[in-house]
């Protein structure tokens, strides 16, 4: 009788042998055999350790991951070779568009955005940085070869409506009607204020013969206004463009000079129903009306201090290139300082004056500010 091969088990016997080993074990040249466990393609049996069938582990419902990169190769993840195609294949354009959806269509906005914005910087346009802080603009800086003639004269052609209140000058103290028509140089300068990366300027502050400064605190109270006010870091200077320095004796590139209201209006273009203050590009001067100095403006409806801030960094903003007056910007918000605040914080107001002009009819309204970066 033959005898039966001792390395076949089956039945109870084989599953004793499989339970003590943890697994079947089977010669190579056995796999195939009747009883013989099977194994999958990592070589290891797929009969749990009683002797019975145990399907592999099914993991096609494992939670998904969701991967920052959708492009970046998945390591873990084995894909069977594609199919031939005889599609035409994507462009690297369509490919992108697929990939990262309505980001592909914004990119190209924000480049051409960002570009527009740095040019108008680089031409002398308002500060990046003033434009995402909020605060109002002051316009275009524009060539000083561009200098000439009267710059800041008051809106309109000088004929306005008798019922107009703009630009009524309060009541207060008195002011000279009319002076000798020549200046004289306050005494006593400054250190340069500001980095001057493109512009430094010297200036003189002059007072008017004929002018009497006793009554706000003599010449030196006026020259000390002056340069406080630009020495603020709320000033022209917080520019790094822009440097300024105090001089008595010399050639100033401009000369802030407290002006008699004859004076004033002479050298401001023409004989004016409304005192106004200006910038004469041709006489390099500065010219502050005394009457406005002493009075302020109603329309402004700040104190007087703060106006006469606004008059210095005004007309000294025309003097260093800012030509253009501005109209209010945010309905609510500061006036840009090259706004005629002198006539009036409200666009209608000023539109009034000046139907052709740069304001609109729009019936925007801001509150008053002497500073070109407030919130310097």
């Amino acid at each position: 009788m033959e005898r039966p091969d001792p390395e076949v088990r089956t039945g109870a016997a084989a599953r004793n042998g499989a339970a003590a080993r943890g697994r079947v074990e089977v010669g190579n040249d056995r796999s195939s055999r009747p009883g013989a466990a099977q194994r999958d393609k990592n070589d290891v049996a797929i009969y749990n350790p009683l002797g019975l069938y145990e399907p592999p582990v099914d993991r096609s419902h494992q939670p998904l991951r969701a991967r920052w990169d959708p492009t970046a190769a998945d390591e873990n993840r084995s894909r069977p070779p594609r199919p031939e195609r005889d599609a035409k294949k994507q462009s690297a354009l369509g490919r992108f568009i697929r990939t990262y959806g309505w980001r592909a269509y914004a990119l190209p906005v924000l480049f051409v955005v960002t570009v527009l914005v740095i040019v108008d910087a680089v031409r002398g346009g308002t500060d990046p940085a003033k434009i995402a802080s909020g605060a109002p603009g002051f316009g275009r800086l524009s060539p000083h070869t561009a200098s000439a003639g009267i710059i800041g004269a008051p809106p309109g052609d000088g004929h306005f409506p008798t019922n107009l209140p703009t630009g009524a000058l309060p009541d207060g103290g008195p002011f000279t009607e009319i002076g000798a028509g020549t200046w004289h140089v306050v005494p006593g300068s400054t250190v340069q204020v500001g980095t001057g990366t493109e512009f430094q300027f010297k200036y003189t502050v002059e007072i008017e013969d004929g002018v009497d400064t006793s009554g706000f605190g003599g010449d030196e109270s006026v020259a000390k206004l002056v340069d406080s006010t630009l020495n603020n870091p709320k000033s022209w200077a917080h520019d790094s463009k822009f440097a300024f320095r105090r001089i008595d004796h010399g050639e100033p590139d401009f000369r802030i000079s407290l002006a008699s209201r004859e004076s004033s209006r002479k050298a401001c273009g023409f004989d004016i129903p409304i005192d106004s203050s200006c910038f004469n590009a041709g006489l390099r001067r500065v010219v502050l009306s005394e009457v406005r100095w002493v009075r302020g403006a109603l329309a402004f409806e700040g104190d007087i201090g703060s106006y006469r801030q606004y008059q210095v960094n005004h007309e000294v903003g025309h003097a260093i290139g800012y030509h253009q007056h501005q109209p209010c910007e945010t309905d609510g918000g500061l006036a840009p300082v090259m706004m005629q605040q002198t006539f009036g914080t409200k666009n209608n107001d000023i539109a009034a004056l000046d139907p052709d002009g740069v304001v609109p009819m729009d019936g925007k309204r801001c509150r008053f500010n002497p500073w070109p970066y407030p919130r310097g």
